[in-house]
């Protein structure tokens, strides 16, 4: 599955195409419906066996991984604590055993930005005589040409306004993309600038809806069940990026040796260096899953915040090592390890960012 889905990840980010036909391989494998809860009939996966499905996914193309990530993160929120209503949920899994259904939050706004900086949504739901009319702008929507719900953050116009996330189908008319994902790297996630206008949704379409106000913001440290897979994800990317150096070390033979880099003192340190780096991000990625999925209450955010950080510096630091140890066909385009290059530059990027990471950490080490 993974070899297939690597296969076809040279063409999707040439293209920027929507990988439609990696997405269908995942869904056959059974991957996009893990997470969903044994009480609707699905299998249950929690946040470990995320984190292991996203780093083999990142290991054949990370775009698809991202895509696959936001579906498995809204079934396990469902199966753990459920907040969509019942018969819309009940709908949503059956179509999801029969054809891949994608589903991802819509929550960054143009002038807003992340909203794991702080600051309260500006896309509006009215109120209507039948439910809500939606309008607004969200940015890197991932997925967003192929999603069949997005789940937008939005204030509501009532008279003491509130926040909630509102259920809209995709197909509803009134939404456009208006902004094309046009990055370094992660090309085929497709994370679209999306507007809503003016798109009606029945009132039940709501979720999390609570008081206008700081305590409706987004909490950097109640995400653990999301970092640590999301961190597995791009440690898988940093895995195909070894793989490949390996290869290359056996395979190169310079005339002036006579015999494979991979004898060489440099290759063989250089092998070390990022094995251990990628063996301590597992380590702390895997184990800190697992001690949540067995609801160890001394597993603390911040220590889920803090694996994400260090895996995400291990996996840069693990490719930017393979691509200096090749040189220039390291950063040839049709390499492949330059796409795993370009691609892991996004791990960081992903909010909350190192630099909330830290504070937060930081924070609750200096009040214990």
């Amino acid at each position: 599955m993974t070899a297939r889905i690597a296969e076809l990840a040279a063409g999707y980010d040439r293209s920027g195409a929507f990988p439609d036909e990696s997405l269908r391989i995942a869904h056959e494998a059974g991957l996009l419906t893990a997470t969903i809860g044994k009480q609707y009939g699905g299998q249950g996966a929690r946040v470990e066996e995320s984190a292991r499905i996203l780093h083999r996914i990142g290991q054949g193309d990370p775009s698809v991984a991202l895509i696959v990530a936001m579906t498995l993160n809204t079934h396990a929120r469902q199966a753990v604590q459920p907040h969509w209503p019942e018969e819309l949920y009940a709908r949503l899994v059956k179509e999801s055993f029969e054809r891949p259904v994608l589903v991802n939050h819509a929550r960054v706004e143009p002038e807003l930005g992340s909203p794991a900086r702080g600051g309260l949504p500006s896309t509006l739901a009215r109120r209507t005589p039948d439910g809500w009319s939606l309008s607004g702008t969200k940015r890197f929507v991932t997925g967003a040409e192929g999603l069949d719900w997005f789940l937008v953050w939005a204030t509501t116009d009532e008279p003491e306004p509130r926040v909630g996330t509102f259920l809209v189908p995709g197909g509803s008319p009134g939404i456009e993309i208006t902004g094309r994902w046009d990055q370094l790297g992660l090309r085929a996630s497709g994370s679209h600038d999306v507007a809503f206008r003016d798109v009606e949704i029945p009132y039940e379409h709501v979720i999390g809806i609570g008081p206008y106000g700081a305590a409706a913001e987004q909490d950097n440290r109640a995400g653990a069940a999301l970092h640590l897979p999301l961190a597995a994800l791009y440690l898988g990317v940093a895995r195909a990026a070894q793989s490949f150096f390996h290869t290359f070390a056996h395979e190169r033979v310079p005339a002036n040796l006579g015999h494979p880099v991979a004898r060489t003192e440099r290759f063989r340190r250089a092998a070390g260096e990022i094995e251990v780096l990628l063996t301590a991000a597992e380590e702390l990625v895997f184990v800190g899953a697992a001690r949540v999925d067995a609801g160890d209450t001394s597993y603390a955010p911040e220590q889920a915040l803090g694996a994400r950080v260090l895996a995400d510096r291990h996996g840069v630091r693990a490719v930017e090592l393979a691509v200096r140890l090749l040189g220039n066909p390291g950063l040839a385009r049709g390499n492949p390890l330059e796409r795993h290059f370009r691609d892991i530059q996004c791990a960081p990027v992903h909010a909350p960012q190192e630099d909330i990471s830290l504070l937060a950490i930081g924070t609750k080490a200096l009040n214990p």
